[in-house]
């Protein structure tokens, strides 16, 4: 939680990267997937559900880690 006294301008050094991070993660997932064919577990449509509703870094981890077929 944030204090009170904490302003939005002293966190955003923090928030910008991490923001940065996580988009290009999300775009990198998104095109890995719909680049390639084969998947460990599930289907193409499984796998940009999964990405896009856990966007914050949980839905393109699982990808990496349960879905990307070995090449």
């Amino acid at each position: 939680m944030m204090n009170g006294n904490m302003q939005i301008t002293e966190i955003l050094p923090f928030l910008i990267p991490l923001v940065i991070a996580e988009f290009a993660l999300l775009g990198y997932t998104l095109w890995h997937i719909l680049t390639h064919e084969n998947y460990k577990h599930g289907n193409r449509t499984v796998w940009i559900v999964v990405t896009i509703i856990g966007m914050n870094f949980v839905g393109p981890i699982l990808y990496f880690i349960l879905g990307r077929e070995e090449a």
